[in-house]
């Protein structure tokens, strides 16, 4: 791995001629992301409030003739493609890339070819939406060098097609709406129904913290495509489109001896319910509710939907006793990775120091990775820099 000094958009750029000998034409960024509350919802059509977090994927670039791509990424080698062969071919990060500029191929969006150096200072595997940033970001890439008419939104549903489709990973549209869409110091409410947004306004007296606690995971490797399915399941035998439609009283006439299925279906509705009214604690600026809904989000995750785990319960279980804390929970889709906490904002240092002293990864799950507790603020979405 390559020492990293400065912005991720100036070191892509400062590879990007040491490599070429000229500058690039564009630079596209795209951050990353971590979500208050809402979790596992955003594929069963509801509610999601994440934050863009302010460290970023950037791509310099620069188009060239002809349909090959060659982009070069900092600690994880070069990749070619053809954007006229088939992306599934394509190995690693590549794919990525590949299935965003193959969406934009069948869209009926002629995609050209570009070279490009890649640089990022979001954690790869830490559930802070480092995968789709990368996709929002190359979709910027793509529109700019083959001079394509597409929105933001399109930008987030191609990520996704790329997701679902050559990843294998049916996941929802969360991550790449709030990489596209975010804005400063705001969370994004998402409805993942309809995908319209609302920008809520966070306070100045707390402070989102981001808890890494160093362990990792591949989602494609998990059970979060089972979740998927039992949820699609129980929104068949509810006879409802979605869970989105689905109420905990429709739960209490389920004659079914499927528990794991009411219990995962219990979480989405009440899940659901929880990012409402998170919404009205962050607008009446009342914190002490809004940690209580995100550490109740955590114990459903952890007993109805069983996403979480050893590392992440440890640290969420320091965080809940540390000085300041109003809440706290995993985020992202689970098993390893992240947590959050919302912490009075006087009170920052002495948390991010007592987790950081108190926090060590279980023999059942080691960590792949330092542990790291550093505090967030809201920020942008993506960006083209010409």
């Amino acid at each position: 791995m390559e020492e990293r000094v400065g912005p991720a958009r100036e070191r892509a750029k400062e590879k990007f001629f040491e490599k070429n000998g000229f500058s690039p034409s564009l630079v596209a960024r795209s951050p990353g992301r971590v979500n208050l509350i809402g979790e596992h919802t955003d594929y069963n059509d509801g509610f999601v409030l994440p934050i863009a977090l302010s460290f970023d994927t950037a791509i310099a670039a620069a188009p060239v003739e002809g349909s090959k791509v060659s982009v070069f990424s900092e600690g994880f080698g070069e990749i070619t493609f053809d954007l006229n062969d088939d992306p599934t071919n394509t190995l690693g990060w590549g794919r990525y890339l590949h299935g965003v500029g193959a969406f934009l191929h069948s869209s009926g969006k002629p995609a050209a070819g570009w070279i490009g150096c890649i640089a990022t200072d979001i954690p790869t595997g830490a559930n802070l939406a480092s995968s789709a940033a990368l996709e929002v970001a190359s979709g910027l890439v793509f529109s700019s060098v083959s001079d394509l008419e597409i929105d933001l939104v399109q930008l987030a549903q191609c990520g996704q097609y790329v997701e679902n489709q050559i990843l294998g990973l049916p996941s929802g549209i969360m991550d790449q709406m709030t990489c596209a869409l975010a804005e400063s110091n705001s969370a994004l409410l998402i409805d993942c129904r309809d995908l319209s947004t609302q920008t809520i306004k966070i306070p100045e007296n707390v402070t989102v913290v981001v808890m890494d606690t160093g362990t990792r995971r591949e989602l494609v490797g998990t059970g979060y495509a089972d979740r998927r399915l039992v949820c699609e399941r129980a929104a068949d035998v509810l006879g409802v489109h979605s869970l989105r439609e689905a109420t905990l009283e429709d739960l209490e006439q389920l004659k079914t001896s499927d528990t794991q299925m009411i219990k995962r279906a219990q979480h989405v509705i009440s899940e659901n319910k929880r990012t409402e009214l998170a919404v009205a604690a962050l607008r009446s600026n009342n914190p002490e509710e809004l940690g209580r809904l995100m550490t109740e989000s955590h114990m459903s995750l952890q007993s109805d939907f069983e996403v979480s785990s050893p590392a992440l319960d440890q640290i969420v279980q320091i965080a809940l006793k540390s000085r300041g804390c109003f809440g706290a929970r995993m985020t992202g889709g689970g098993f390893a990775g992240c947590a959050i906490a919302l912490v009075e904002s006087i009170a920052i240092d002495e948390f991010c120091h007592n987790v950081l002293e108190s926090f060590t990864a279980p023999k059942s799950q080691p960590a792949e990775s330092p542990t790291k507790v550093f505090p967030v603020r809201a920020s942008a979405g993506a960006s083209l820099i010409q």
